[in-house]
C-alpha cells in the first residue's frame, strides 16, 4: 500500500495511490513526495515490435556481412548467432534494462522458432522477462523467421511454444518466403482457432503481391486478433494502398511500423483517421541485420515523425500517440491518459510539449511504473532505491 505525490511537474501534479493515479484529496498521511524538477509527464511508450533474441546488446561489436536480399539477411543471421557466446537471456535482458531505463512500458517481442533453434529462444526471452516482471510487460511472438511451410516441424514448434512461454503466433511473407498464401494462413489461423492466440504477420512483400496478402489476411481476420507488421506495401503511397485503409479498419486488422531505413513507412495520419490501430516498434536492435537501434521508443517516435514528414504540433504528437496509446492498445494494456484511475505508468521528461519531446528525444529524468520510480536519468535504479 503506497501513496506518492509527484510535484513540480506539468501539466499538473500527480498523486499515485496503490499504483494508480488518484484524486489529490485522497492523499495519505504517509505520502512520499517526489520533486519532478519542472518536467513534463507523458504516458510511457510501448515497443510493439522488437527482436530481442537476435540482439548483441552489451556484447562486443559485431561486423555485419553485406546482404542483397531478405534471404541473405536471414541466412546471415543464423550464421552469426551460432557464434554468439552470450545466452539469449543475457543479451535480451541487457536490452530490456536499457529500454526500461529510457521509459519503455512493454514489449511485443518477436522470437525465432525453427527446428535449428527449437524453443530455446522463447525460453531465453521468457527467462529474461520473468526476471524483470516488475519493470516490463513482455508478450512473446513465436516467429517463423526461417520459413513456416518451408521448414518442416516449425508449425508444431510454434503451437508448442504457446505452452512454454509464447503468447502470439507469428507469420512471415506467406508468398515471398513460403510461396503459398493459403497454406501459410491456413496454418496460422488454424493454430489461432485451436488456442485463441493472437496472430502477428511480418509482411515485407511490396506492390500487388503485398496487397493481395493484406486483402486475404483481412478477409480471414473476423473473430481473431490480427496484426500485420511492416506492411511495406501500404506505405508505398499509391492510390491502392490508401484504398486499403477502410478495409483494414472494418476488419479490425492492426498495423505495426518501425520507421526503418530506406523501407516504406506506414502513414500515421491517413491510417489513424480511418480508424486503423497503428503501433510502433524498434524491430532489430544491434543484431546481425543492423548495427542501429537502442530500444528507446521516444527516439523511435522521433524517427516515425521524421520519416512521415511530421511538421505541425498535432502531427508530432500523433507520432508519440502511436508509440504510447497505439502500442498499449495492441498489447491489450490499459490506456494511460494521466487521469484519475489510470495506471501510474509514465515518464517525466524535459520539454515544453509532447511535440518538442518528439523532436528533441530527451532521456527521461524519471521513469515511473505503478507509481514507483524505477529509472532516473537513463539508468535503472537498484531495487533497494525503488
Amino acid at each position: 500500500m503506497s501513496s506518492v505525490l509527484f510535484t513540480n511537474i506539468r501539466p499538473h501534479d500527480l498523486l499515485v495511490v496503490d499504483g494508480r493515479i488518484a484524486d489529490p484529496a485522497t492523499a495519505r498521511e504517509n505520502t512520499v513526495t517526489v520533486d519532478g524538477k519542472g518536467a513534463l509527464a507523458l504516458p510511457s511508450p510501448v515497443d510493439a515490435h522488437i527482436h530481442p533474441d537476435k540482439t548483441t546488446w552489451g556484447q562486443p561489436w559485431l561486423s555485419r556481412a553485406h546482404a542483397e536480399t531478405l534471404m541473405d539477411l536471414i541466412e546471415g543471421d543464423v550464421r552469426a548467432r551460432a557464434e554468439m557466446s552470450a545466452s539469449v537471456a543475457e543479451r535480451a535482458g541487457a536490452l530490456m534494462d536499457a529500454a526500461v531505463a529510457r521509459g519503455t512500458r512493454a514489449w511485443r517481442a518477436h522470437v525465432d522458432v525453427a527446428p535449428v533453434y527449437g524453443l530455446a529462444n522463447v525460453h531465453g526471452v521468457r527467462e529474461a522477462a520473468q526476471a524483470r516482471k516488475d519493470l516490463l510487460d513482455v508478450q512473446i511472438v513465436a516467429f517463423p523467421q526461417l520459413g513456416l511451410l518451408t521448414r518442416p516441424g516449425t508449425a508444431d514448434l510454434m503451437e508448442r511454444s504457446l505452452a512454454e512461454g509464447a503468447d502470439v503466433i507469428g507469420g512471415l511473407d506467406p508468398i515471398g518466403i513460403d510461396g503459398d498464401l493459403d497454406g501459410h494462413l491456413d496454418v496460422l489461423f488454424g493454430i489461432a482457432e485451436r488456442t485463441g492466440a493472437p496472430i502477428d504477420i511480418h509482411l515485407h512483400d511490396g506492390g500487388e503481391q503485398g496487397m493481395a496478402q493484406v486483402k486475404e489476411i483481412a478477409r480471414r481476420a473476423g473473430g481473431h486478433s490480427v496484426t500485420i507488421s511492416h506492411a511495406f506495401c501500404l506505405g508505398e503511397g499509391t492510390a491502392e494502398s490508401r484504398a486499403m485503409d477502410d478495409l483494414l479498419a472494418r476488419s479490425g486488422v492492426a498495423l505495426a511500423t518501425c520507421a526503418l531505413g530506406a523501407d516504406p513507412v506506414l502513414p500515421v495520419g491517413p491510417l489513424t483517421r480511418a480508424g486503423v490501430l497503428l503501433a510502433a516498434g524498434s524491430d532489430g536492435v544491434r543484431d546481425p541485420w543492423t548495427p542501429f537501434g537502442d530500444g528507446d521508443m521516444i527516439a523511435r517516435a522521433h524517427l516515425l515523425a521524421y520519416r512521415t514528414d511530421a511538421r505541425t504540433d498535432d502531427e508530432l504528437a500523433a507520432c508519440y500517440a502511436v508509440a504510447a496509446h497505439g502500442g498499449a492498445a495492441l498489447l491489450g494494456l490499459e490506456r494511460v491518459e494521466l487521469q484519475v484511475g489510470d495506471p501510474a505508468d509514465f515518464v517525466l521528461v524535459q520539454g515544453g510539449s509532447v511535440s518538442e519531446v518528439v523532436v528533441d528525444r530527451p532521456v527521461p529524468l524519471f521513469v515511473v511504473r505503478g507509481g514507483v520510480v524505477i529509472a532516473q536519468d537513463g539508468r535503472l535504479l537498484e531495487r533497494s532505491l525503488r
